[in-house]
């Protein structure tokens, strides 16, 4: 019998070195490369034109006092520091966005989860549920939103209708400072489990290889040991994946709280991006507006670096 040298155990491979690994193209591989860069050529030159050249402007003017009506004066930090240091609507906007990402990132994924082993059951007619279950992500979010301020209204709305049937008083929600974020997560939940996170989850579990679900269910495994064992070690790149684009997407988050709140009550749902749209459309501040939308940037950017590099702790790659 043969001995493993310490060489010869292998090392799980980080992702930073994956993606830093040098690549070599063959011949068809160039062919293909130059025919995929021919056909992204359109959307390279709309993003050169119509986003990158807006968003260098913006860097400029975010070290600027800048209100359209007159040219914009250059201020260095003073937009930064007085974020920081004087605007007391940016700290609670922060706090708001924070709490509202807390809450509706977790059910997001577990639900779009759910959601996709359930659709990849092989029962009867589960195209047509398929289309059921995404269609609430294609509804326009300003009509889904009004649907629920009239679910969520406290005197006539369905939800409370409902509660009240079952002897139970339900709470103002949107006119609620202590519910209207998680009326808004409700809101969120609803028209995003069935949408594109699920079906990134859908095609991720039908590249699960066959062989192993039927080794595991020869040696007795019961359906949940299947899950915890071998669906979610296996969905592990798709749930990072998802996970980094919801974060994102969450933190964006605008429209419901703009049509349904306008922040409020008491500014308990004044998103950062809500802060933003105020003050460069409403006080027309477009220099500290631009401030606020980099501050944003950054954040992302460093949130996403810091789960990049903590998910070599729990995504498993194929070959780790």
């Amino acid at each position: 019998m043969s001995h493993r040298t310490m060489h010869d155990t292998p090392t799980r491979e980080s992702l930073a070195a994956r993606i830093s690994r040098p690549f070599r193209l063959g011949v068809l591989g160039w062919y293909e490369a130059r025919w995929g860069l021919f056909f992204i050529t359109p959307w390279i030159l709309g993003f050169l034109l119509f986003q990158f050249g807006p968003m260098l402007a913006s860097v400029y003017f975010s070290f600027t006092d800048y209100n359209v009506l007159r040219p914009a004066r250059w201020i260095g930090l003073d937009n930064y520091q007085y974020m920081v240091t004087t605007d007391p609507r940016f700290w609670k906007a922060i706090q708001v966005t924070v709490y509202y990402v807390v809450l509706r990132v977790p059910p997001t994924i577990v639900g779009a989860l759910i959601c996709a082993i359930i659709l990849n059951q092989s029962i009867r007619g589960r195209v047509v549920y398929r289309t059921l279950f995404f269609i609430p992500s294609i509804t326009p979010g300003v009509a889904a939103i009004l649907v629920w301020t009239w679910v969520l209204n406290p005197h006539y709305g369905l939800l409370n209708y409902m509660l009240d049937q079952v002897g139970i008083e339900g709470p103002s929600w949107l006119g609620d400072p202590d519910w209207a974020v998680p009326s808004l997560v409700m809101l969120g939940v609803w028209g995003s489990i069935g949408g594109t996170s699920a079906i990134i989850f859908l095609s991720a579990l039908q590249d699960i290889p066959e062989s192993l679900v039927d080794a595991a269910r020869v040696d007795g495994a019961t359906w949940l040991r299947e899950q915890l064992h071998i669906t979610i070690p296996l969905l592990t790149p798709a749930i990072f994946f998802v996970l980094v684009l919801t974060i994102i997407g969450t933190f964006q988050a605008f429209t419901a709280a703009f049509v349904s709140t306008n922040g409020g009550p008491a500014y308990a749902t004044y998103f950062l991006v809500l802060h933003l749209y105020e003050r460069a459309f409403q006080s027309f501040q477009m220099g500290y507006a631009s401030a606020l939308a980099w501050v944003l940037v950054a954040f992302l950017l460093v949130f996403t670096y810091l789960q990049i590099q903590g998910s070599n702790r729990w995504v498993h790659y194929g070959g780790d």
